[in-house]
This record gives structure tokens, sequence and C-alpha cells, in this order.
């Protein structure tokens, strides 16, 4: 199930739509609202959710009927998915220690025990192109609010499984709060705008990946990771908020389905990055009827059971990743 809430939209560019610094936070039927700025997130593994997920109930498993299927909200701005998503990385926060990088030239810090900023980073450069990503390219924006996806016929205006890593930024110029609250994860992803000239805000994303043992509120508890949106100007900045994920333990991810201590970092990284790129920003793209997105219907899945997360090949590399819906099979698939 999806928790969602919704922020006042703002047109100041130093403004972000959020409504404050905690988390307010409604039943999942909230986002049947489907405007901008919700809040989208992944909730913590729970055995009860991850049981029920693996047997179909609410669409979750390796099979369904097509009334579990996502449909389109209508975008928001003429925006419901990525058509060329590229992904952007900061990790926020002095605590970070000193930057260097390992011989495949990924980011490592000395503040960073579990190796974590590798990992994510050389997972997004693996990611696109990949059978476990392709799902997401039949959905699609430009079809009217309602649509499932056999209104997806032009190519342009597709999901593209094509994913991308732009580069990242190491923002040192403070410690990161304790406790972050949305409103100051929102401010630092618009800060980073500037960091990488270029971005395409109507089709890419910025990660906001916060240090060990300063994850932000919430954590661990109500969520291991959301995505979101920003305004700035006339436009919308999709970003995510990625905590330290093994400060979260089992909860999210650790060891899940026996992939190890680190598995929670691509699992959950993974979940956030495919929603990103169905429901650009939450929730004007493709969710069912309960608010849930295409990661939330796969989303821990255990061992023996259609859909499970798995360690699956990207461009050659090992990840551990979850499954993501496909409306073409009413089912998980990728793994």
């Amino acid at each position: 199930m999806r928790w969602s809430f919704v922020g006042i939209r703002t047109a100041a560019v130093a403004a972000v739509a959020v409504t404050g610094a905690g988390l307010a936070i409604a039943p999942a039927s909230a986002a049947s609202q489907h405007v901008g700025n919700g809040v989208s997130y992944m909730k913590p593994f729970n055995a009860s959710d991850a049981n029920k997920a693996a047997h179909g109930h609410g669409g979750g498993g390796g099979g369904g009927t097509t009334s579990n299927n996502l449909y389109y909200h209508g975008g928001v701005n003429g925006i419901g998915v990525e058509t060329a998503p590229k992904v952007y990385l900061v990790f926020w926060g002095s605590q970070w220690g000193t930057r260097g990088s390992d011989k495949s030239g990924n980011d490592t810090f000395t503040g960073d025990p579990t190796g974590e900023a590798g990992i994510i980073e050389s997972f997004y450069k693996a990611a696109g192109n990949t059978a476990w990503l392709s799902s997401v390219a039949q959905y699609c924006q430009g079809v009217p609010s309602g649509s499932g996806t056999s209104t997806c016929t032009v190519a342009a205006n597709k999901a593209s499984d094509g994913v991308t890593f732009g580069s990242s930024w190491y923002d040192d110029s403070a410690p990161a709060p304790s406790r972050a609250g949305q409103s100051q994860l929102a401010s630092e992803a618009l800060k980073a705008i500037s960091h990488f000239p270029g971005i395409n805000l109507a089709t890419e994303q910025i990660v906001v990946a916060t240090p060990h043992g300063f994850d932000p509120s919430g954590f661990g508890t109500q969520y291991c990771a959301w995505h979101s949106s920003a305004s700035t100007g006339s436009a919308y900045l999709a970003y995510t908020n990625l905590p330290y994920m093994t400060d979260g333990g089992t909860s999210c991810g650790a060891n899940f389905n026996q992939l190890g201590p680190n598995a929670g970092i691509t699992i959950v990284g993974g979940h956030e990055m495919a929603e990103t790129i169905t429901d650009q920003i939450p929730n004007g793209g493709w969710l069912d009827t309960n608010g849930a997105e295409n990661g939330d219907k796969c989303a821990w899945i255990t061992t023996n059971n259609p859909g499970a997360s798995a360690s699956v090949s990207l461009n050659g590399q090992l990840f551990p990743v979850q499954s993501l819906w496909s409306n073409a099979i009413s089912g998980c698939a990728g793994t």
C-alpha cells in the first residue's frame, strides 16, 4: 500500500512545494487526488504485507487481472513519464567525509562505512536498457486521463528504459541536518540544479543521498525512501530522498531474500528510480486504483513467490532488485 500527501504549489524559484519539515501522513486513498507535489514513498518491509503481495492481494505477485493494472492520471503540466530519463546524484552533507573514487570511477567517501555511494552510483550506470527495467517502456504520456497502456502508440511519448547516469555532486558546504524534513530535502534538490548544467527538468531526476547516521525524519519506520517534486518557476523538479539505507537494517532490505547486508541499497534505489520514470510528478503518471505505482505493487516479495526480489544481471553486473509491475502481463516482471 502506498501512502501519499500533497503539498502547496508555489511559483517562486527559491520556494518549494512542500507541507513542512515533517511527514503529514494520510492513507493511500489520498493518492486519488492525483495532483502534483505528492510524496510517494516505499514502505519498510513487513512480513504480512509481503505475503499479501506475493499472493496477488492488491495486485502484487506474478499475475493478476487487468483490473489491478496501472492507468494514466493525466500528467502535470503535460508531464507524466520520463521519455529520456537521466539520474543525477547528490551526496548531501560534510559527514560523508573525504571524497575519492574507485577503479571504476564511482564515488567513495571516508564517512561511508558500507560503500553505499559506489554501490548506488554503479547501479544507476548499469540499469539502462536491461530486461529488468524494460517494463517501463509500455507506459506513456500525452493520452487521456484514465487510459491504459493500449493507448500508448506514439513512441516519442513513451517512458524509456534507457536511463543514463548524469553526474554526482558532493555538497560538503555544511553538515546535513539530523532528521531532515521534506522542505529541507526539496531545498537541497533545488540547490543542486545549478551544479548539473544542462539538466532537463522535463524528463530527468535528482537523487539526494544523506549520510550515515543522519537519516531524514521517518526513515526506517514510515518509509525507506520516497520521491516527490519541487516547483521552480513554472517547472517541476523530480527528486528522490534516498537515506543511508543500511541504517534501516532489515526494515529497508538488509539481507532481504538472503541477498546480502547491502541488498536494500539497490532494491530501494531501483524502486524509486523506476517509479519516477513512470510517475515523474506524483501523482500524475501511472498508478492503480489504490494509488500504487509500478514499484509498490511488487515491493518486498519473498523468495519462492512469483516476482520475488532477486539478484539480476544489469549489463554484466549483478545487483539485488525487486520486480516491477507490467500491465502487459498484469503482474510483476524483471526478476
